[in-house]
C-alpha cells in the first residue's frame, strides 16, 4: 500500500530542491492523503508550451510528452522525488497495486498560476 510520511519528505526534500536549484525553478513539496509526494512548482524559466496557467505532469510520460530542456528537468525531478527506496509492483492485469508512494508534479495551483521568469530564481 502506498505511504509516504513527512520523515520521507524530509529525506528526499534535499535531492528534489538541488534539480529545482539546478535548473533555476521555484517550488514546493508536500505530501497528499500520505500516499503521494507532491511538488507544485509556482515559477521558472522552464516555459513548458502548454496552453494553460496550470496543469498536472504525468510521470510515467514525462519523455514523450516534453522535449528538450523541460524533459530534462522533469526526468530528473522523478527520479528524485522517487528516491533510493522506490519500488513500483504494480500488475494492472489483475488489478494489484502496490507502490511505495505516488508522485504528483503540479504545475501552478488553480488561483496562482505558473509564472515563466526570465532569470533563473534562487
Amino acid at each position: 500500500m502506498a505511504f509516504v510520511s513527512q520523515d520521507k519528505k524530509k529525506e528526499l526534500a534535499p535531492q528534489i530542491k538541488s534539480v529545482l536549484k539546478k535548473y533555476g525553478m521555484k517550488g514546493t513539496i508536500a505530501v497528499r492523503n500520505h500516499m503521494a509526494l507532491v511538488v507544485t512548482l509556482t515559477e521558472g524559466v522552464i516555459d513548458f508550451e502548454v496552453d494553460r496557467d496550470n496543469f498536472q505532469v504525468n510521470p510515467y510520460w514525462v519523455s514523450k510528452h516534453h522535449t528538450g530542456v523541460a524533459r530534462d528537468f522533469l526526468v530528473e525531478l522523478v527520479d528524485a522525488m522517487r528516491g533510493k527506496d522506490f519500488y513500483d509492483n504494480t500488475d494492472i492485469m489483475t488489478d494489484y497495486f502496490d507502490v511505495s508512494h505516488y508522485i504528483d508534479i503540479d504545475v501552478g495551483r488553480w488561483n496562482k498560476p505558473y509564472r515563466v521568469v526570465s532569470e533563473k530564481v534562487n
